[in-house]
Formats: structure tokens, sequence, C-alpha cells
């Protein structure tokens, strides 16, 4: 689905940055790789939280997840947990136009909602877009990803979301610290250019309990 201003907006209780629909936001997209993301919630009982992905998509420098979770009076950091190049899975090669197995540099963060972890966030890119680049190593990337790219011309002008459901594996257990059985949501993004090429696909998982997805379509 395309990245407009009134698109897809999730919501829940206690929301962390978590991507889900094309115009909301995700944790684990969020700031520094700009993936943007939409509610996730951190604990029962707590206030909603919604929030839009578009501000994880722009070229606007500075750290989106920490400005959302700070303006509630909140504190939203990430960790940049390994970072190089692999070989592309199928779920990443085929939107970025690759065979499988191609080479691609990924970005993996853990992001956080008052020092817990709250999503997880791989972001890929072809190795022509980052290799030899900050985007390669795990230090952050002052103003943030997007901005960065933003800065070499590569600025998205659509975005392709899908979200599935599914059960935690072991390590996302670990990560997210939910119990055997629980379920986590999985947003899967394809950004592109003017030109319609895609230069970034971001996997986000996150926990499913207390999220919701809105959709809003306008014409004209």
């Amino acid at each position: 689905m395309t990245n407009e201003p009134n698109g897809p907006t999730r919501t829940g209780p206690d929301a962390a940055p978590a991507t889900v629909s094309a115009a909301e936001a995700a944790p684990g997209a969020a700031a520094e790789a700009g993936t943007g993301a939409g509610t996730s919630g951190t604990g029962a009982g707590a206030a909603a939280w919604t929030s839009a992905s578009a501000g994880y998509v722009t070229g606007r420098p500075g750290d989106a997840w920490a400005a959302e979770a700070g303006a509630r009076g909140r504190r939203g950091t990430q960790r940049i947990t390994g970072a190089g190049e692999v070989a592309a899975p199928a779920e990443v090669a085929g939107p970025l136009g690759l065979p499988e197995g191609a080479a691609v540099v990924v970005r993996r963060r853990v992001i956080e909602l008052d020092g817990v972890p709250c999503e997880l966030t791989d972001t890929y890119y072809p190795v022509d877009v980052a290799r030899g680049t900050p985007l390669a190593g795990t230090v952050k990337i002052r103003g943030g990803a997007v901005a960065h790219l933003a800065a070499r011309g590569l600025e998205p002008a659509h975005v392709r979301e899908e979200v599935s459901a599914r059960l935690a594996g072991p390590a996302e257990r670990a990560a997210l610290g939910l119990a055997p059985g629980e379920p986590v949501l999985c947003l899967h993004r394809v950004t592109l250019d003017a030109r319609e090429r895609p230069f970034q696909v971001d996997l986000t998982v996150f926990p499913a309990a207390g999220r919701r997805l809105r959709y809003e379509l306008r014409q004209g």
C-alpha cells in the first residue's frame, strides 16, 4: 500500500513505535532507519497511543522515535545489535529485484520504550546503496539513516507494507520478553524512490497484544 498522509494507523495501550500499515509507525522501523513504528502496547490499562508512520519515512533529520516517545513523557531508545553484509533471504531479495542469496547490507536494531524492548527491526539495503557507508556499521548515524539517505538523493516516494501474524520464535521471545505461544505481528516494508527503485526493506516484529490497525483511505 502507498504511504499516504491519511493512510493506516495503529493504536494500542502504551504504544511504542511499531511499524504496521502504510501511514503508521513502527518501533523497529523507528527513527534511525526510518521504518516508522505504529503503536505498540507495553502495559495493560495504559492510555491509548496512536502513531503514524509518515514521520519515520520522511527525510527529516533526528530520532523520530525518541521525539515521539518524549512528547508523551516517555523515553524511546534503540540499540544497534549488528550490521554488515549478508546473503539476502527471499523476502528481501525479491522486493529489491535481486536473486535470493545476493549480497545485501543489513542493520539490526532493538527498539525500546523506557528501557524495555518493544520491537525488533532488521533494515536491508542493496550493496550499491550501503556498502562502505555508515549504514554498514554499528555506530548510530548522526541525523538518522533516513536523513543520510535523503542527503544522497534517496527519498521515499512510494512505500508498500504488508502485515502478518505468527507465533514468536525462541530468539524473539527472549528479546521481547514473551511467553511460549505468544503471537507477534510482522511488518514487511519496501521503500521506493521517485523512479520506483526499491532501496530499503524493513522487517519488523513486535508483540501482537494490545495492537490494533486502523486504515483510512481518501480519494481526491
